[in-house]
């Protein structure tokens, strides 16, 4: 299955688990990466199962996925299966009370992308999925990159 595998990252943590998910999924001939920068339409010829992830930022998708999905022509994806998938972080690090249940409430980005990707006519193939992250920066939380495989596999 031809897959593609987008991504944005700040501080290399969203990157790692897009590598994650894309060397999980098979060997280059047949499944690809790019950064969300560098996409461009013609990546999408044939594809039959896309996969986007981003950093949450604010309760969202980063500002270069988003335009990247909106820049994506009505039913684009038709007959595509799609998968999302973001960086949060891990609810515990958040020291204030009040913006733990913010972040908790305001959402995370994976469920947007999910919602734009089905928008432009995609069919899920998976829940959106977060993988955490201690801190701002990162280090990703031991154990991510290996379920971020497992979930890939899992689609």
């Amino acid at each position: 299955m031809k897959t593609l595998v987008i991504y944005d990252s700040f501080f290399g943590n969203t990157e790692q688990i897009a590598r994650s998910i894309a060397a999980a999924l098979g060997d280059a001939s047949n499944v690809g990466l790019v950064k969300v920068t560098e996409f461009n339409l013609e990546s999408l010829e044939g594809v039959e199962l896309l996969i986007v992830g981003s950093p949450t930022r604010s309760f969202q998708a980063s500002e270069g996925t988003m335009s990247f999905l909106k820049g994506l022509p009505a039913n684009a994806l038709k007959g595509v299966k799609v998968a999302a998938f973001d960086t949060r972080l891990l609810l515990s690090e958040i020291e204030s009370s009040t913006l733990r249940f913010i972040v908790n409430t305001g959402g995370y980005a994976a469920k947007r992308i999910a919602d734009n990707l089905k928008k432009k006519g995609g069919m899920l193939a998976s829940p959106p999925e977060g993988f955490l992250v201690k801190g701002e920066k990162g280090p990703l939380v031991d154990g991510e990159l290996e379920r971020a495989a497992e979930w890939a596999r899992a689609i």
